[in-house]
C-alpha cells in the first residue's frame, strides 16, 4: 500500500531528468508510487529512472516567428494538455512536480487547472522560460539557487539546492589535499559540447606558457569533443605531461574529488556538484545561454569565495596561464576556496525536496513547511 502517486514532469534532457530521478528515489523511500511524464527524448533514460510508469505527452516550444509554426506549436501544446488532463484524471496524483523544460508545460497547466497541488523545481539562479510561465500558478517553488527572501514568488519559494548523484555524495567524503611545491597538481577541465570546444583550444595553449617547473607538476584530466581529440592530444603530447583526454568520463565525481583545481562551465548541476564536493574552481559561463543563467549560477558560488568567475571574452590563454601560475604557487589559497565551496554546497537537497513534496502531498501549506523547517 503506497501513500499515493506523485507525478514528476521533466524535459527530456539529463539536466532536467537527473534531479527528477534523485527525487524519485527519495519519494520511493517515503512510500510513494512515482510516475514520470516527459517527451520522447527521455526514452534513453527509461531504464534508469525509478518510475512505476513513464508517460510521453506531446509538447512544443514557441521559438519561431513564423505564424504557421507558432500555430502548429500551440496546437501541439493544446493536444498535450488534453492528454495530460486525461492522465491526471486517471492517476489522481497527490502532487505534480515539474523540473523545467517545455515538456513540463502541458502537465503542469493541466494540474493547476484541475486543482491538483503542484510544485516546480528550478535548477538555475535565473528561472527558465517554462518555469517562469508556470510560477504564478503553482503552489510552491523549490530552487537550486533561487532566494527565499527576494522576488515576486519569495513567499512560496524554498531554496532546497539541487539534488546530486550518489557518486557526488560519496566523492564529498574525500578531504581536499593541497598540492605543495614539487607535488603533482591535478587539473580537471570539462564542459558541455561548446564548453569543451573552447577549453580544447585555450587550456593546452595556457599550459604551454607555464614555467617548466610548474608544467612538469601538472596531471591533467580534460574533456574534449570527439572531433577535437586529435588536436588536444597532439598539443598535450608536445608538452610532456601526464594527461587523460576523453569525450566523456564515467568517474567525473571521483576526478573532481581528487582535483586541486577545476576549470569548467557553470551549469546548475556542475556548480552544485563542485560545491557539494568542495573544490576550488575557475568558472567560465557559457556566453550564449539564452537567459544568462550560467553567469548567475557562477555568481552564487563565487559570492562565498568558492570560485573565481571569468567571462569567456576576458579569458585569453595568457591570462589563464597567469591564473594557473598563481594557483599552483598558493596552495593555502586553493584550500581556503575549497572549504568555502564546501560551505556553499547543499548535500541534503534531495532529502529536503522530498520532505517539501511530502508535506504538500499531506495537505500542508508551503508557509507551514517553511515554519517547521526553521
Amino acid at each position: 500500500m503506497t501513500k499515493g502517486i506523485i507525478l514528476l514532469a521533466a524535459g527530456g534532457t539529463g539536466g532536467h531528468l537527473f534531479p527528477a530521478e534523485a527525487l524519485a528515489h527519495e519519494l520511493k523511500t517515503l512510500g510513494y508510487s512515482v510516475h514520470l511524464v516527459t517527451d520522447s527524448r527521455a526514452e534513453r533514460y527509461a531504464g534508469k529512472f525509478p518510475a512505476d510508469e513513464i508517460h510521453v505527452v506531446a509538447s512544443a516550444t514557441i521559438g519561431s516567428k513564423n505564424p504557421l509554426k507558432v500555430a502548429g506549436s500551440l496546437w501541439k501544446l493544446w493536444t498535450g494538455m488534453r492528454t495530460a488532463r486525461r492522465l491526471i484524471a486517471r492517476l489522481k496524483p497527490k502532487v505534480v512536480v515539474g523540473f523545467g523544460g517545455y515538456p513540463t508545460v502541458p502537465p503542469l497547466l493541466a494540474a493547476t487547472g484541475m486543482g491538483v497541488p503542484s510544485v516546480i523545481h528550478e535548477q538555475n539562479a535565473v528561472m527558465g522560460r517554462a518555469n517562469k510561465a508556470l510560477a504564478g500558478r503553482v503552489k510552491a517553488i523549490a530552487g537550486g539557487f533561487l532566494p527565499e527572501t527576494d522576488g515576486p514568488y519569495a513567499t512560496k519559494t524554498v531554496t532546497t539546492g539541487n539534488p546530486v548523484r550518489p557518486a557526488v555524495l560519496e566523492a564529498a567524503k574525500v578531504p581536499y589535499q593541497p598540492s605543495n611545491e614539487g607535488d603533482a597538481f591535478r587539473l580537471v577541465v570539462f564542459g558541455g559540447s561548446q564548453g569543451a570546444q573552447y577549453f580544447s583550444k585555450t587550456v593546452p595553449t595556457a599550459i604551454s606558457l607555464l614555467d617548466d617547473g610548474l608544467r612538469k607538476r601538472l596531471k591533467v584530466t580534460q574533456q574534449a569533443r570527439p572531433e577535437d581529440m586529435e588536436m588536444v592530444q597532439g598539443c598535450i603530447s608536445k608538452l610532456d605531461l601526464g594527461a587523460e583526454i576523453a569525450p566523456f568520463f564515467n568517474d567525473m565525481a571521483e576526478r573532481i574529488a581528487n582535483a586541486h583545481l577545476v576549470i569548467c562551465r557553470s551549469g546548475a548541476s556542475t556548480v552544485s556538484e563542485i560545491a557539494v564536493i568542495g573544490r576550488p574552481a575557475i568558472l567560465v559561463p557559457y556566453p550564449y545561454a539564452l537567459d544568462h543563467d550560467q553567469a548567475a549560477n557562477a555568481a552564487a558560488l563565487a559570492a562565498n569565495g568558492g570560485a573565481k568567475v571569468i567571462a569567456q571574452a576576458d579569458l585569453s590563454a595568457e591570462k589563464l596561464a597567469t591564473i594557473l601560475t598563481h594557483a599552483m604557487n598558493n596552495p593555502a589559497k586553493l584550500a581556503d576556496m575549497a572549504e568555502k565551496a564546501r560551505q556553499t554546497g547543499k548535500p541534503d537537497a534531495t532529502r529536503l525536496l522530498g520532505a517539501m513534496v511530502d508535506a504538500i502531498a499531506s495537505g500542508s501549506t508551503i508557509a507551514d513547511f517553511k515554519e517547521k523547517r526553521s
